[in-house]
């Protein structure tokens, strides 16, 4: 694929429209100072639950769900069947009298709203080929409730379903098990989201969205039923044991701690594994050579092994099988002392240095910087496997693209692990919210990106010239979706924009022109804290950055996340106080579009000497002209405003003011 933007991989799998418009530089309306200033644009009420300062409240709570999955692959069939148990804790302060769960799967049945709605086209989330016979069929569903067991009463609508309930699960802490056996086939290129890859030594799966799961219940809409039409996800945290059985020459990589290694590696692949958990170098648990060696696996029963799987505190698990693996891994060193495993799974087609073979060392260098620079990782594995998907992220372990390599293999890898910090540990509502997890993690990589091996593929990831210029033109169309647009309504073409790009260079602008470093970081880590493994609202966001950072920013969060504000600072004119250069310049700038930033302004005089002169956002709340005095000492050649190129100003040509030269 080709893509406009190289910013982190979420743009080279989604892409972006900006660089499709080439729209004249619009004049717009007159600047109107009062409605980018209003002071009541972003109120936050204090409630029980949530505080004014967008903190979790004292009586803040959430609803928990805990799996206990059996699951079968049948590789000939490309099926899964499995039985789940789950035990659904209701936290809240109601009855209800009914829960909802997800059916992800139901994507794939003709009849679902998701294909209804996918353009004949398709596209990259477009669904799996026509006439696949696709969806979960639910054999039994069964619950248990105050003691007694029961068949449910429920009622499957599109990819959700309903269960009513005998008499109400009580507030507080009452529990709900469920028991469901189910099957499913297999898509070959499921939404991007899951799929199969044929490869010489045998097929690789890559399996998600492949059980049934708790709808959230909030303080904020209560149920949240949104299908799934190939937007993203809003799940309960809980604890999940599974175990996925296979045939016994495969090899499986899953979503926490393998907890039976002895039952399913040779004593040559434990081995090697206690010694990759106490390097930095990448070791190889089974080699390219290896592959084809049935002696690189042990029998099994029946020719199958079950592979035992633990995760804890996650809100998903996911996980991948193959006969085709190349295996490696190396430690992962964590701010606390605490050490995790980085592991790569890989068909050997791709195992060369310039592609998969670098893949566990790109894992490690970007789980270690994201846990020292915002938050420690927080599961014991992390692995990155190779297959159909191009890019997609699950609780400690992604899926990337095959074909992938050099920087975009880092790139994708980078931010599909990006997304353990965003929406994994803080788990923001991606079915409405994209941006925040989306746009947030394109933040994360670029900064990652720069420190990776001194920057090896930073120009390459971190183009800002063409990154601002596509932005500015995308903000200045006229049919470009705001970042603040639920994705299922969001153009697709506009998707990248709206959900990845402006977010994330937004976070980067607010960073390095608005607050500076220190104090972002500071109070971005406070939001990662206050909403670690909880429900975090936008309003939440936008107070929190607001009051950690001792900055009203409601004029920032109007302009970019609401709204598709064009920006476009001039220089007018000119003059020397009294007419004399040595006294000092009276330099007037405007505000032409709705949009404001502060200005930074390079001042160069005659004698050469050039001086930075910054001006903060305040300046335009009393309107779109402003006048600032510089202290020169001889008469100015050039004023040039947005030097460093960093504002998506849509004329830059009007940025520039030069003195006439008299002939």
């Amino acid at each position: 694929m080709k893509f406009p933007f190289l910013l982190g991989a979420a743009l080279l799998v989604a892409g972006t429209a900006a660089a499709q418009f080439q729209p004249p530089v619009p004049t717009g309306p007159a600047f109107d100072a009062r409605a980018l200033f209003n002071p009541s644009f972003i109120e936050q009420l204090s409630t029980p639950t949530r505080t004014a300062g967008g903190q979790p409240g004292a009586q803040y709570w959430q609803n928990a769900a805990d799996y206990k999955i059996d699951a079968r692959l049948d590789e000939k069939a490309a099926r899964v069947t499995a039985t789940a148990s789950i035990t659904y804790t209701n936290n809240s302060p109601d009855a209800l009298a009914f829960v909802w769960l997800q059916l992800d799967q139901n994507l794939y049945r003709a009849d679902s709203r998701g294909g209804a709605a996918t353009a004949p086209a398709g596209g990259r989330f477009g669904n799996s080929a026509r006439g696949f016979q696709g969806g979960d069929s639910l054999q039994t569903v069964n619950i248990e409730l105050h003691g007694k067991k029961l068949k449910a009463n429920y009622r499957v609508q599109d990819t959700r379903v309903q269960i009513m309930l005998p008499e109400a699960l009580k507030p507080q802490g009452d529990k709900l098990k469920i028991d469901i056996a189910y099957g499913f086939n297999v898509p070959e290129y499921g939404s991007d989201r899951l799929g199969r890859l044929k490869t010489k030594n045998g097929e690789i799966f890559e399996i998600a969205q492949w059980y049934p799961r708790m709808a959230v219940y909030d303080d904020v809409e209560g149920w949240n039923t949104l299908p799934y039409m190939v937007a993203e996800f809003y799940l309960e945290y809980g604890n999940f044991d599974y175990t996925v059985n296979v045939p016994a020459n495969y090899l499986v990589g899953g979503s926490g701690e393998l907890v039976n290694p002895a039952e399913v590696l040779t004593s040559a692949q434990q081995s090697r594994l206690a010694k990759a958990a106490g390097s930095d170098q990448t070791v190889i648990v089974r080699s390219v050579d290896e592959v084809t060696q049935a002696g690189s696996r042990p029998g099994g029963k029946n020719g199958r092994l079950t592979w035992h799987f633990k995760c804890q505190r996650a809100r998903d698990v996911a996980w991948a099988a193959s006969a085709a693996f190349v295996w490696d891994a190396a430690r992962m060193n964590l701010p606390s002392g605490r050490k995790s495993l980085a592991m790569s799974l890989y068909p050997a087609e791709v195992a060369q240095d310039s592609a998969w073979g670098r893949s566990t060392e790109y894992v490690k260098k970007s789980i270690e910087y994201n846990s020292k620079q915002w938050y420690e990782y927080t599961y014991p594995v992390a692995t990155n496997v190779a297959g159909v998907v191009g890019g997609m992220e699950y609780p400690g372990i992604v899926f990337c693209g095959s074909r992938a390599k050099k920087a975009s293999l880092y790139s994708v890898t980078d931010h599909e692990f990006g997304h353990n910090w965003f929406p994994m540990i803080v788990g923001s509502n991606e079915r409405k919210y994209p941006w925040m997890d989306e746009g947030f993690n394109t933040f994360i990589n670029m900064l990652s990106s720069a420190a990776f091996n001194n920057g090896e593929y930073a120009k390459q990831l971190n183009d800002t010239t063409r990154l601002v210029q596509g932005l500015a033109r995308a903000i200045a169309s006229p049919t470009m979706d705001p970042p603040y647009t639920v994705p299922d309504v969001t153009q697709p073409q506009n998707l990248g924009f709206a959900a990845y790009s402006k977010m994330g260079y937004g976070l980067f602008l607010l960073r390095s022109e608005i607050l500076g470093p220190e104090r972002f970081d500071y109070a971005f880590r406070t939001y990662i804290r206050r909403w670690a493994f909880k429900h975090p609202q936008p309003k939440d966001f936008f107070r929190t950055m607001n009051e950690a950072s001792g900055e009203d920013l409601t004029w920032f969060w109007k302009e970019w996340v609401y709204n598709n504000w064009i920006l476009d600072q001039a220089v007018t004119t000119v003059t020397y106080v009294n007419q004399d250069p040595a006294q000092g310049a009276l330099i007037t700038i405007e505000n032409r579009g709705q949009a404001a930033m502060p200005v930074t302004a390079d001042v160069t005089e005659t004698s050469g000497k050039t001086t930075r002169v910054k001006l903060p956002v305040e300046i335009w709340q009393r309107g779109g002209t402003w006048t600032f005095r510089y202290n020169s000492t001889t008469p100015l050649t050039l004023v040039r405003l947005n030097a460093s190129k960093l504002l998506p100003d849509v004329n830059p040509g009007n940025n520039v003011w030069r003195a006439q030269v008299l002939r």
